[in-house]
C-alpha cells in the first residue's frame, strides 16, 4: 500500500452513490480510519447495497440528498463518476471549497503500483481487455480493474510494487481527478459524446486530456496519430509519446505499412516488423484498438511473441463487433456498444459484403448527417426506438431505396425484419449509434435481446 494511506485517518468523507465503485471506496476509506457517510438518492428498498456498509458501521442515507449532507466540516466528497456535477450535494461542495473527486482518484494514492490508463470516446474496452490478455500471456505481473472486473478500489490495496493495474477510464471518471498520474496512459479517439453530462465538447475534452495532466517526461502516452483531436491533445503532454496508425507511418510508435504491422521505439535505430497485418483476428476497426494495445504492452515490458499470439487469435469482446452467428446465409454482428454515429460509421466501414444495418435507441438531438456517406454503402436498414424516423430520413438522403428500409418498435421486431432484407453472403449487422435508455437498461441488455433473437430465427 501507498504511504499517502496515512492521509485518510480521522477524515471526514462523504460519498456520493452507492454502487459496485461506491461500496468499493466507501468501504476503502473507512478501514483507513476515514469518518465515513453514504448517500444515494435511490429509496433503501433498490440499494441492496447498503446493508454491507451499514454492517461495517457506515451510516448510509437513501432516498434524498440531506440538506446538512454537506457542510464545511466536510474535508471530500467522492461521487460516482455517473452522478452529474449538477447535483446538489455537488454544487454545496464547490461553493464550500470541498475537493469532489471520483474513485479512480482514490486508488491511484492508495495503490503502490504502476498504473496503465485508457480511454476515447470508442474502443476502450477492447483495448484494456486486449492488453491485460498480452500481458497475462506474456507473464508480465499486471491486474484488469475499474470498468473491467474488480472495482478500482477494492483492487488497489491489494496491489504489489512491480504489478500494473490495467484501467478503463470514462470522461466521467477522469473529470473527477486531481493527482492522478499514469505511467502510461492512452487516448483512442474524441468524437463528440455524453454532451448531456459534460455541456459541450470543450468539456468532454478537457475531462479526456486529464488522463495526461500530471505525467512526467519519464512517463508514456500512447496516441492515434489517424486522429486530428488526439494530435491537438498531443501538444499539451508532457510525457514521452507512442502514436498508433493504420493508414500511415509514424516517428515512434507501430503502424501498418505495406502489409506488415512495424514498429520503431524509442531505442531502435530502425523499424522492425511485428507480424503481417493479415494474421491479425480482429475485423475492420478494431486493428486499430489492436495497435493501440501493442503499443501500450509494449512500453510495459510485454514480450514481442505474446503481443503477436494475442493479435492473432483475440476476436473481440461481447457487444463490440462480436460475431453471433450464421442465419439467412447472412453472417450477423452485435455491436451493441456502437452507442454514436462514429462507432457506427467505422462498423459498416470494417466491411467488406453488403450490409444490412440494424440502429436506433434514445433520441438526444442527433441529426446523424455525418452517417450518409457510410449509409450509402448500406444494402439496407431497419430503424427503431426513439430515433428511428431520423435514420430512416438519413437513410432517405443516402439514396437506399425505400422498399430496403423498415420501420420498426423494438430490437426483437427489427431482427426478423432485417432477416427479411438479407440474402447469401450478406452482413446484418446491430450497430445502433444511439444510447439503448429509451427500451433497456443498459447496452448489454440491448446487446443480449439482439443475439437471443438472432438464435431463434
Amino acid at each position: 500500500m501507498n504511504v499517502l494511506m496515512e492521509e485518510w485517518k480521522g477524515q471526514t468523507i462523504v460519498v456520493l452513490g452507492l454502487a459496485r465503485s461506491g461500496v468499493a471506496v466507501a468501504r476503502l476509506l473507512f478501514h483507513l480510519g476515514a469518518k465515513v457517510t453514504v448517500n444515494d438518492r435511490k429509496p433503501r428498498a433498490e440499494s441492496p447495497e447498503a446493508e454491507e456498509l451499514e454492517n461495517l458501521g457506515i451510516p448510509v442515507i437513501c432516498g434524498e440528498h440531506p440538506e446538512n449532507l454537506i457542510h464545511e466540516g466536510v474535508d471530500l466528497l467522492v461521487k460516482n463518476p455517473g452522478i452529474p456535477y449538477s447535483a446538489s450535494p455537488v454544487q454545496q461542495a464547490l461553493v464550500y471549497g470541498i475537493p469532489v473527486v471520483t474513485e479512480v482518484e482514490i486508488a491511484y494514492r492508495v495503490a503502490s503500483s504502476p498504473i496503465i490508463g485508457i480511454t476515447g470516446s470508442n474502443g476502450k474496452t477492447t483495448t484494456t481487455t486486449l492488453v491485460g490478455r498480452m500481458l497475462k500471456k506474456g507473464k508480465v505481473p499486471s491486474v484488469v480493474a475499474g470498468n473491467i472486473g474488480r472495482a478500482l478500489a477494492e483492487v488497489a490495496p491489494e496491489l504489489k510494487a512491480n504489478e500494473w493495474l490495467v484501467a478503463e477510464l470514462s470522461s466521467f471518471q477522469l473529470k473527477g481527478v486531481q493527482t492522478f498520474r499514469p505511467r502510461i496512459g492512452a487516448l483512442l479517439n474524441i468524437v463528440p459524446a455524453h454532451m448531456d453530462y459534460h455541456g459541450d465538447l470543450n468539456d468532454y475534452t478537457a475531462s479526456k486530456e486529464k488522463l495526461f495532466s500530471n505525467q512526467q517526461p519519464s512517463d508514456i502516452a500512447v496516441l492515434n496519430w489517424d486522429s486530428p483531436e488526439c494530435r491537438s491533445v498531443a501538444k499539451k503532454i508532457k510525457a514521452q509519446i507512442l502514436w498508433f496508425s493504420r493508414h500511415e507511418p509514424v516517428d515512434q510508435g507501430i503502424y501498418f505499412a505495406e502489409g506488415r504491422v512495424m514498429v520503431k521505439m524509442a531505442n531502435d535505430a530502425e523499424a522492425w516488423e511485428l507480424m503481417p497485418v493479415s494474421d491479425i483476428h480482429m475485423p475492420g476497426v478494431h486493428q486499430e484498438n489492436g495497435l493501440a494495445a501493442a503499443a501500450i504492452a509494449l512500453a510495459a515490458g510485454c514480450p514481442k511473441e505474446a503481443i503477436r499470439q494475442e493479435l492473432a487469435t483475440f476476436t473481440g469482446v461481447e457487444h463490440r463487433l462480436e460475431f453471433v452467428g450464421v442465419k439467412r446465409g447472412a453472417r450477423w454482428y452485435n455491436d451493441s456498444k456502437a452507442t454514436n454515429a462514429k462507432a457506427t460509421i467505422a462498423a459498416i466501414e470494417s466491411f467488406h459484403e453488403p450490409v444490412v444495418l440494424i440502429a436506433g435507441g434514445l433520441d438526444r438531438g442527433v441529426d446523424f448527417r455525418e452517417c450518409i456517406p457510410a449509409f450509402r454503402k448500406l444494402k439496407g436498414i431497419v430503424a427503431y426506438g426513439e430515433a428511428a424516423d431520423v435514420l430512416l430520413a438519413r437513410a432517405k438522403d443516402a439514396g437506399i431505396p425505400e422498399q430496403e428500409q423498415y420501420h420498426a418498435r423494438r430490437v426483437e421486431e427489427a431482427v426478423f425484419a432485417a432477416a427479411n432484407l438479407v440474402q447469401s453472403g450478406d452482413v446484418a449487422l446491430l450497430s445502433p449509434a444511439c444510447a439503448s435508455w429509451d427500451q433497456h437498461t443498459s447496452f448489454e441488455e440491448r446487446g443480449s435481446i439482439f443475439k437471443q433473437a438472432v438464435h431463434i430465427l
